[in-house]
C-alpha cells in the first residue's frame, strides 16, 4: 500500500482547463475565472487511504468554496473534463462530491435521522474511522509562523475556524463495509464529518476529486504517514512541547531543514 499511497499523493495530469500544476504535481492553482478547477488524484485510492489537501490561497469576490469527493471515472478516460464537479461530474454517475461544510456532509441509513458524529479529542494521536487508523498530526491545519501562531494552531486543532479557512486541511477516503460496498468520509482538520455517501461500489477503482472552486484558489497535497510516524515528525512533536510558539524555533541549535519542517509543515 505504501507505494500506491506515494503515487496517489499527487494530482493527475488530467485536470480542468483553468488549473495549473507545479512540477511535482502536488499543488493545483486555478489561474482564472471561478470554474474549470477540477482535479483528481494521480492513482485510485486504496481502502482507508485518505487524500488530503491544504487550502493555500483564497480569492475574494466569488461565492462558493472547495468541493471534494470520489469518482469511479478514470480521469484518463474523460473526453472532456467537466467544468464543475457539481452538478456536471456527479450527473455523469458514479461520482460523489460535496461542497465543504460541517452541516450536511453526512447521511443517514434508510431515512433515519443522521447520527450526531462522535468527535475525537483533539489531542488523541490517531483518528479512528471504523477499521481505519490515521495519525492525527498531519490531518490538522497549521498557521504560518508568527506571534499568534500558537493560538491559531489550537483553533485548527479544535476545528472551530471556518471549514474552508486558509491553511485548513480537507481529506476524503472510503471505508469498506461488510456488504461489500463502502462509505465515503470527509475529514476537516482531523475531525471526521461522518459518512457523506453510502454504498459506493468497491469493484471499481475510486479516484479522489478536488474541485478548486470559486473562493478557493490554490491547494496542495499533504502526504500522510501510516503506521509509525517518521523520525522527523517525532522530533517536531517533542520540540513543540517545549516552545511557546514556532518563532522560537529560530533560536534553537537545529539543522535548517528540520527548523523549516517544524515551522511550516
Amino acid at each position: 500500500m505504501a507505494a500506491r499511497c506515494h503515487l496517489a499523493a499527487r494530482f493527475h495530469r488530467v485536470h480542468g482547463a483553468n488549473v495549473r500544476l507545479d512540477a511535482s504535481c502536488t499543488r493545483a492553482t486555478r489561474v482564472e475565472s471561478f470554474a474549470n478547477g477540477l482535479c483528481f488524484s494521480q492513482e485510485p485510492l486504496a481502502p482507508g487511504q485518505i487524500f488530503l489537501v491544504e487550502i493555500e490561497e483564497k480569492e475574494l469576490g466569488w461565492c462558493g468554496h472547495l468541493r471534494v469527493g470520489l469518482t469511479a471515472h478514470d480521469p484518463q478516460s474523460l473526453e472532456v473534463v467537466p467544468e464543475y464537479s457539481l452538478p456536471d461530474l456527479v450527473n455523469m454517475g458514479n461520482s460523489w462530491v460535496f461542497a465543504i461544510t460541517r452541516s450536511h456532509n453526512r447521511v443517514a441509513v434508510d431515512g433515519e435521522e443522521a447520527p450526531v458524529r462522535a468527535r475525537g479529542l483533539p489531542w488523541e494521536p490517531f483518528l479512528l474511522i471504523e477499521q481505519v487508523r490515521i495519525p492525527r498530526d498531519t490531518l490538522v491545519g497549521r498557521s504560518r509562523p508568527g506571534r499568534y501562531s500558537h493560538i491559531l494552531d489550537d483553533l485548527y486543532k479544535m476545528n472551530v475556524l471556518p471549514a474552508t479557512a486558509r491553511r485548513s486541511r480537507i481529506g476524503v477516503l472510503y471505508a469498506p463495509q461488510p456488504d461489500g460496498t463502502a462509505d465515503m468520509h470527509i475529514i476537516i482538520n482531523g475531525e471526521d464529518m461522518g459518512p457523506s455517501a453510502r454504498r459506493l461500489p468497491t469493484t471499481r477503482p475510486l479516484y479522489a476529486v478536488v474541485d478548486v472552486f470559486a473562493s478557493t484558489k490554490s491547494v496542495r497535497v499533504i502526504p500522510v504517514e501510516y503506521g509509525f510516524p517518521s523520525l522527523q515528525t517525532l522530533c517536531r512533536l517533542v520540540i513543540q512541547k517545549h516552545i511557546v510558539h514556532r518563532l522560537a524555533i529560530d533560536g534553537l541549535d537545529l539543522p535548517p531543514p528540520l527548523k523549516s519542517f517544524c515551522k511550516h509543515e
